[in-house]
């Protein structure tokens, strides 16, 4: 049976660097890092009045952007499939030093020591980071008071809360013979399963998986398994009968946290309908 493991994230060692050296460093940064990364705005100046943000990873960035902020730059580049694996690079001091907020969640500890070996003032944001929807519109209305851009995040709010909707009613229709189908959910994509208005009969994760916890989601009998692509180790449930959906959490460089739900809402329906 598929066993899910869990990485351990490790210290950078470029984080020990002292402030002096920090700084001498960025001074000297080349701009191939910048390839690879999500950034709104590459001048690193204040946008008038507007926050300068940084995040760790895309996923902070579209709950920056969603609330309002239009100067992001993003430090973990897209293709870094499990962030907390990520060595911050002098250059990423350098985009930390000119912001006004540090944005970053908890499983990156890395976070605090980048702004403070950047000699930054920035005011460190920890992000609750869940794509359920009641949680993502209080999230970015937090941040847009946080920002001063409540009226851009409450704008957006709508735009999600319509288009929310309009994926659920979607996905209901293709509910095989009209029935929610049973599901089993990595814990971090029940959001998905909960868009899907399935039942979820079990969840797993983010911890590794004993044997008898997977025979016993096995004996649930569920139509689909709801897994993370961000953790996932292969089949969860092989020989069960059960079709496995790679569920994606984390926005692309556009940082549109819309189109998360509209991807996945899209993935789902062409498992439930094939």
């Amino acid at each position: 049976m598929a066993r899910i493991r869990v990485r351990i994230a490790r210290v950078p060692s470029v984080l020990a660097l002292s402030l002096s050296t920090a700084l001498a460093l960025t001074a000297t940064a080349c701009g191939s890092d910048k390839a690879d990364s999500a950034d709104t705005s590459t001048s690193g100046q204040k946008n008038g009045d507007a926050p300068v943000v940084v995040a760790t990873t895309t996923w902070e960035g579209a709950f920056a952007k969603a609330a309002g902020a239009k100067d992001v730059k993003v430090i973990v580049p897209p293709s870094a499939q499990h962030a907390p694996d990520y060595d911050p690079k002098p250059s990423d001091l350098a985009a930390v030093a000119g912001a006004d907020f540090v944005l970053y969640a908890p499983f990156e500890p890395y976070a605090a020591k980048i702004k403070e070996a950047a000699g930054s003032d920035a005011k460190l944001v920890e992000v609750n980071l869940d794509n359920d929807a009641d949680k993502a519109s209080a999230e970015v209305s937090r941040l847009g008071k946080l920002f001063g851009t409540e009226d851009a995040a409450a704008k957006w709010d709508t735009a999600f809360k319509s288009e929310y909707g309009t994926l659920q009613k979607e996905l209901k229709t293709a509910w095989p013979g009209g029935k929610a189908p049973a599901v089993v959910a990595q814990i971090f994509s029940v959001w998905s399963a909960k868009m899907t208005g399935a039942q979820v009969v079990g969840t797993y994760g983010p911890e590794a998986v004993t044997a008898q916890q997977l025979s016993d989601l096995a004996k649930k009998k569920p139509a689909h398994v709801f897994d993370n692509v961000h953790m996932t180790t292969g089949e969860v449930l092989p020989d069960s009968g059960a079709k496995q959906v790679e569920i994606v959490n984390y926005p692309g460089k556009d940082l549109d946290l819309l189109a998360v739900y509209k991807n996945a809402a899209d993935t789902i329906t062409k498992a439930m309908t094939s």
